[in-house]
């Protein structure tokens, strides 16, 4: 970020530390943080007599904390790259059949009975439906420019939507079309640290790469034609775009379920901020992504409807009314 560029990263880290302590506390019981603090305090010299309230924090609330961290970075980020490389301020991860094909992954996993029997099947069917997705998406919009990669990942997304349809129909009983609903609709709820180190690596390795397409999204800005003539190469821009996507979000998606729209709201909360170059925006995308996730599962812990809210559910819920904003604020400005 440009040294101007500074305050604003400052504020949303706070903001996202303040967020975070207040994940490790919030819930149906608010946890005492001195309670906490002295059975962290323990735990950290071995002590056995660590309280409940530590162990709620360590064993429940951190991990959980700590992926909607990871999450909502990876959405922020995926979404500032792919609105940038689409030249197209709608875009956000889905669009390339990404989130379509982990979901597909885990349901297969839920289907055919894996995730019953190894806690990391869906993860991992998941991450490997996405990466699929993601060859399939790059396969068919390779050459044809943005428009055609945009089509391919709508085509991509059918099919695995369509995938997921055909599982439901054919559910080999109630509980598993119920457990195929309900993690359709995302959820940071009972994950452990075991997930966490899973998805880890994968979701570092594909922010990596969108981070090295910075350069290219500036130039790409000016035109295909233009950025070429600036020594970018269109075809390796594609690539880090794509697969650090597929990364990226195909192993959150495989582990929360589907939760939309933060890849499309982060980039423009952060863009009047900072202005129209994408570069400046990707690393404060990202921390808004984290901190807007994080904030939405606070929210559906502290919302009492019966069972938990759903975080897909809501974060769809605050999107799509920002979805509809954003369709008519661009119809309005659109020559």
């Amino acid at each position: 970020m440009m040294r101007r560029d500074w305050p604003i990263g400052i504020v949303l880290l706070l903001l996202l530390a303040a967020m975070f302590v207040i994940s490790l506390l919030a819930g149906r019981v608010w946890l005492p943080i001195g309670e906490v603090w002295d059975g962290l305090w323990s735990l950290d010299h071995g002590s056995k007599d660590a309280n409940l309230a530590a162990t709620i924090v360590t064993q429940l609330r951190l991990p959980r904390a700590v992926l909607a961290l990871e999450v909502g970075g990876a959405l922020g980020l995926a979404g500032a790259v792919l609105q940038g490389v689409t030249r197209n301020p709608l875009a956000e991860p889905g669009l390339l059949g990404v989130s379509a094909g982990a979901a597909l992954g885990a349901v297969i996993a839920v289907y055919f009975g894996f995730a019953a029997h190894f806690t990391t099947a869906a993860p991992l069917l998941g991450l490997i439906g996405a990466l699929i997705a993601s060859f399939l998406t790059f396969a068919l919009g390779r050459g044809g420019g943005t428009i055609t990669l945009v089509l391919a990942g709508a085509a991509v997304s059918a099919l695995a939507a369509a995938g997921i349809a055909l599982a439901l129909n054919f559910a080999p009983s109630p509980y598993a079309a119920y457990e195929i609903m309900t993690w359709l609709m995302g959820s940071l709820a009972d994950r452990s640290w075991n997930h966490v180190f899973l998805v880890t690596p994968f979701i570092l390795l594909g922010c990596a790469m969108l981070l090295f397409s910075a350069r290219g999204v500036d130039a790409l800005t000016l035109g295909e034609a233009q950025a070429t003539s600036l020594g970018i190469n269109i075809g390796r821009l594609y690539f880090l775009a794509i697969f650090g996507t597929a990364l990226a979000i195909g192993a959150s998606t495989a582990v929360t379920g589907v939760v939309g729209f933060i890849g499309l709201i982060a980039p423009h909360l952060v863009r009047p901020l900072l202005g129209h170059q994408p570069s400046r925006i990707l690393m404060p995308a990202a921390l808004t992504g984290a901190l807007l996730l994080m904030t939405a599962d606070v929210a559906t812990r502290l919302i009492h409807v019966g069972p938990e809210l759903k975080l897909g559910v809501l974060t769809s819920l605050i999107g799509t009314p920002f979805f509809f904003w954003l369709v008519v604020r661009l119809r309005k400005t659109a020559p």
